[in-house]
């Protein structure tokens, strides 16, 4: 029933009954006559009792308090409270009767001091309570970091002290102080709605006060008490998630020490297997669990979620593809942490392979990021796995004049690449003649190693040991470019004899 047709009377706060009202006198109004005739029949007189008197009329029953009109009850008011129209006029003045006795009685000057009485025991109470408000927001000051140091001191040595004491410690800090302003505002309303409780003529506005923050507190106690077992539910799937990702744990690190042995399961393996078991493990938690979330079953919820995972499909492309090649790279073998590599351009040890990214150390100290789907669309050269166990070949191309014998110039790069660490004797060096271009013949000396980490460094020696054997034997490397040929062709003069220049440091090391 709408406001116009139905309205409580209310005395010092205190509800007496409902009325009924009409397009003519809308119930607001009527209600409000009662109450001010109700005050003023109180205020008439110090007396402890009133006399309550009944009368028939047209209209209905006539209420009488002292000999003044307080209110008619009407067939109408009898059929909205379901009720006899005698009876209800007889309740109604049993109301008057009572909310005039308690009106005159809280006005006394006995309840006046009681009033004061009780607002200043409520204010010594929320003095000790301000006390105690301040001395913990002192004490949270003094000892959070102290605590912070005692029992948080592992978070520091396992971030590398990245993550200091005195930022949890103002973390911590502030969550408190946070608690404690909470609960100082919620101390200063209910102080303040007490003591308006304890005068009569603010005992309106106190309930007023009471009604505002009491309902939501206590639907927010209900809401909780009634979602319990739901509660119940999600701590007994948590448990659960959290012993199956534990047990994982223990049996992950047991395949990692050796005790099982999981066929071509790698070592490497081992944490990112278990990450990616453990948030499947998690995701299928959510799944259970997300019935038993408060709300989960509103529209809003549901728009969220629908919202969540659009954002997500859309804006995650990038993320998505790094995180499977990620994963592609982690289980095909090819690439594993310490293995020098060179992907386009760089070269460089692996140090780290994330699920997003790869990071290299170059031959320079640098270290390189690079996405793991660049990874895995990119060619990848490896120089630590191992082939056919001959290990990798390392080889340079040099331009040679014709007029040297070819047999003088192979003897010499495999005498280069004899005198270089690093490359090995057997299987033993070998030549290939890669183009008869304009001005010479370009040889390659190739040469095994298993060093594949060393490869700049046995290049570069290689490279040093050829330029030092060339110019023992008097032979020039870079053929000069020229306008026009010789009159005499240029061909070697005389056979080369199958001796090499003798080398001096062969005196010292013998």
């Amino acid at each position: 029933m709408s406001e116009t047709f139905k309205a409580p009377v209310i005395v010092d706060g205190d509800t007496l009954f409902h009325i009924r009202g009409s397009s003519a006198l809308p119930a607001p109004e009527r209600a409000e006559s009662i109450q001010n005739a109700i005050i003023e029949v109180a205020e008439s007189s110090d007396a402890k009792d009133v006399e309550i008197t009944f009368e028939e009329s047209e209209l209905g029953t006539r209420i009488l308090a002292d000999g003044v009109l307080v209110t008619i009850v009407t067939d109408a008011d009898a059929e909205l409270e379901q009720m006899d129209l005698a009876v209800l006029s007889l309740l109604h003045g049993d109301a008057i009767r009572e909310a005039i006795v308690a009106y005159r009685a809280n006005r006394t000057e006995e309840a006046r001091v009681s009033g004061a009485i009780e607002a200043a025991a409520w204010t010594l109470g929320f003095v000790a309570f301000v006390v105690i408000i301040l001395w913990l927001h002192r004490r949270i000051r003094r000892r959070t970091l102290v605590f912070v140091r005692r029992y948080l001191k592992d978070v520091e040595e396992a971030t590398a002290k990245s993550v200091q004491a005195e930022a949890i410690a103002a973390l911590i800090r502030y969550g408190l102080n946070f608690v404690l302003l909470v609960i100082f505002f919620l101390g200063f309303y209910y102080y303040l709605s007490f003591v308006l409780l304890a005068f009569a003529e603010s005992r309106y506005l106190a309930q007023l006060l009471l009604t505002y923050l009491t309902e939501p507190v206590l639907l927010i106690f209900k809401g909780i008490i009634s979602y319990i077992p739901n509660l119940i539910m999600l701590a007994l799937i948590s448990w659960v998630a959290f012993y199956v990702i534990k047990g994982l744990r223990v049996f992950f690190d047991a395949v990692e020490a050796g005790t099982f042995d999981i066929g071509d399961f790698e070592k490497h393996w081992v944490n990112p297997t278990f990450n990616i078991a453990r948030v499947i493990v998690i995701l299928i938690a959510l799944v259970f669990a997300v019935p038993y979330i408060p709300g989960s079953d509103s529209a809003a919820f549901q728009g969220l979620t629908i919202l969540v995972g659009a954002m997500l499909s859309l804006g995650a492309n990038s993320v998505v593809s790094n995180m499977l090649a990620g994963l592609f790279v982690i289980y095909r073998r090819s690439t594993s942490v310490g293995d020098r590599i060179q992907i386009g351009e760089h070269i460089g040890d692996v140090v780290q392979i994330k699920l997003m990214e790869t990071h290299l150390k170059s031959i320079k100290n640098e270290l390189i990021s690079i996405p793991n789907a660049q990874l895995m669309n990119s060619d990848v050269i490896n120089f630590s796995k191992p082939t056919d166990g001959n290990g990798l070949l390392v080889h340079t191309t040099v331009g040679i004049g014709y007029e040297e014998p070819p047999e003088k110039v192979e003897a010499m790069l495999i005498e280069a690449a004899r005198r270089t660490k690093g490359l090995k004797a057997r299987p033993a060096p070998f030549v290939l003649w890669t183009a008869l271009a304009d001005y010479a013949i370009n040889y390659q000396i190739n040469a095994y190693t298993t060093r594949g980490n060393s490869i700049p460094r046995i290049r570069s020696d290689l490279h040093r040991n050829i330029v030092a054997v060339f110019n023992e034997n008097g032979v020039q490397i870079m053929t000069p470019s020229y306008m026009a040929d010789p009159p005499e062709p240029k061909i070697p003069a005389v056979p080369w004899d199958g001796h090499l220049a003798h080398d001096a440091r062969e005196d010292t090391d013998s």
